[in-house]
């Protein structure tokens, strides 16, 4: 059996010239990143813009079940989405986040789909790109620098060095970077200081690029950033530093969506990564306008399940850019469904429909979740060679009871044609237009908002405020913070605050441990439980099979 990578690498992708084609860009266009990667023009992105706002197609959003070690496969079910749509002669243009360095070496793997849903160049969209990552990290870094460098300049502005929130970030998953101090080695050497490094994709500068349309917005959203106090407790803005040009002229090329192609051809706007178990976890909101504006449907995806990717897509970006998805999919596997129904990973390949009856609680809970925004809800079910028919059959019985309709996927062996039923599906769904409601109103207190995340969204039956967390909540209210949404950092692997609560878990007590303003990017991130904003790596990383031969061909990459 080929691996991912073997089956991208035997696949002749088409010149991006003809995918651009395609979607009505001529070459001008675009700017190409060897034959098979561009970025759009910035004439052409304010174009696209401007169209996004006159001819809109349908969004189609992609979310899933809690994952789990034995893999859901969310990617592989967007890509094949988009595809089969185009096999039914739709016009459909697929929209996902760029892949973070880190889970690529780490436990994870890449995000560029598998098997025959991929897209392509797979070891290219997985590793470095087109820079944007690289790009934003040195500009959250050039950020960092000028803040100790105004320190060590005579601090004008009176900074509390005590207080400065800004963290340095690399795109790589490094335990021993979360907690450092700087400034050591005399006094030339800067101010010494307790600091932190955090993922670049969890950084507030890949929010401000997700969420920007323009360079002007850009440059507005950097300057609004909170950096620290001053020594009367006052914020301090980074534009205070006037030096928000500098950083935005670093970022001027990333915030241009990026356009690949799958294997079957599709066109894709692959842009922005955000994580979503600590960050916002959509892609940007360029990328998508561009794909409502050339597609009659767009397949786009949010990172892991219903209660963190999709909540935050649709009460984050949706709300502040006029967005309302016509379709939703939750991708689903049994053998995700058994291990929340309490089956260890070595045991999921034998037929057991107790585990998945006891289960697919977790399923029904993120039915529940989109039903909430007043969205309609399919299951996909993305097939493994293991499943029964009887495991299926009860699948799609069970999502029945819960008031969506399921459809098995074949698309990472069959591609497109393995999608077919589900596409008929969304189709004829999204004919229907949508009722979505954010889950709550922007006036609504902050504590107030959590509560509501924790209770609707992870069926807790209370939240306990970290003092510390309450105190911040007050300062951000006072200094006129108090509309912004609410970001949620916690684990992805259950719907509560504790990685170990499989399957449903309710009536808890929700943990909020600290809390972060993220002005610049407009919503206000909740830590809770043990979640960490930089992830470290397994003791055997998948660092271990990357290797490269002399001509430059990449193996062991998925």
């Amino acid at each position: 059996m080929l691996t991912d990578i073997q089956i991208a690498q035997q696949n002749k992708m088409a010149p991006i010239e003809e995918i651009a084609a395609k979607l009505g860009i001529g070459e001008d266009g675009i700017e190409k990143y060897g034959s098979f990667k561009a970025k759009l023009s910035m004439k052409k992105l304010r174009e696209l813009q401007q169209k996004a706002q006159e001819k809109c197609g349908k969004l189609i959003l992609v979310t899933a079940m809690t994952p789990t070690a034995a893999g859901e496969g969310k990617s592989t079910v967007v890509i094949g989405l988009g595809d089969a749509l185009r096999k039914l002669g739709k016009n459909a243009v697929i929209a996902l986040r760029e892949p973070s360095l880190g889970p690529c070496f780490g436990i994870k793997g890449g995000a560029a789909g598998g098997g025959y849903t991929q897209v392509v160049p797979m070891e290219d969209i997985n590793l470095h790109f087109t820079g944007d990552i690289h790009a934003i990290t040195a500009a959250n870094n050039l950020m960092a620098a000028l803040i100790d460098n105004h320190l060590q300049q005579g601090n004008a502005l009176g900074i509390d060095p005590r207080t400065i929130f800004w963290k340095r970030c690399v795109d790589l998953n490094d335990r021993a970077l979360r907690n450092v101090i700087i400034g050591l080695g005399g006094r030339t050497n800067g101010v010494p200081r307790e600091s932190h490094f955090q993922i670049s994709v969890a950084s507030e500068i890949m929010a401000v690029v997700c969420l920007s349309k323009s360079i002007s917005e850009l440059k507005e959203r950097i300057s609004r950033i909170v950096i620290a106090e001053d020594f009367n407790k006052n914020p301090v803005t980074f534009g205070e530093l006037k030096c928000t040009g500098a950083v935005a002229a670093l970022l001027k090329d990333a915030i241009r969506p990026n356009l690949v192609q799958t294997l079957e051809k599709t066109p894709a706007f692959v842009h922005g990564g955000p994580f979503a178990n600590i960050a916002h976890g959509c892609n940007s909101i360029n990328a998508t306008l561009c794909a409502l504006a050339t597609g009659d449907y767009v397949v786009t995806e949010a990172g892991f399940a219903a209660d963190l990717g999709a909540e935050k897509f649709l009460d984050i970006k949706c709300r502040l850019n006029a967005l309302a998805p016509s379709a939703v999919v939750i991708v689903a596997t049994v053998r995700a469904i058994k291990m929340h129904g309490g089956i260890k990973k070595d045991g999921l390949g034998a037929e057991n429909l107790d585990a998945l009856r006891l289960g697919f609680a977790n399923v029904r809970a993120h039915i529940e979740n989109i039903k909430k925004f007043g969205l309609p809800a399919v299951v996909a079910v993305n097939r493994f060679t293991s499943d029964t028919e009887a495991e299926l059959a009860l699948v799609k019985s069970l999502a029945k009871e819960a008031g969506a309709d399921a459809f098995v996927s074949e698309g990472w062996a069959k591609g497109g044609d393995g999608v077919l039923d589900l596409a008929r599906a969304v189709m004829e769904m999204s004919e229907t237009p949508s009722d979505f409601k954010p889950l709550y109103p922007l006036e609504m207190p902050l504590k107030e908002k959590i509560e509501r995340i924790a209770k609707e969204m992870y069926r807790a039956k209370c939240v306990e405020f970290d003092s510390r967390a309450l105190k911040k909540i007050a300062v951000i209210e006072a200094q006129g913070y108090k509309n912004l949404p609410i970001c949620v950092a916690k684990t992805q692997n259950s719907i509560s605050h504790d990685k170990n609560l499989l399957g449903c878990p309710a009536d808890y007590a929700f943990p909020v441990r600290d809390v972060q303003l993220y002005a610049g990017a407009g919503f206000v991130v909740v830590f809770a439980g043990d979640i960490v904003d930089m992830p470290g790596l397994p003791k055997l990383p998948s660092a271990l099979n990357i290797d490269v031969d002399d001509d430059g061909v990449i193996s062991g990459l998925f």
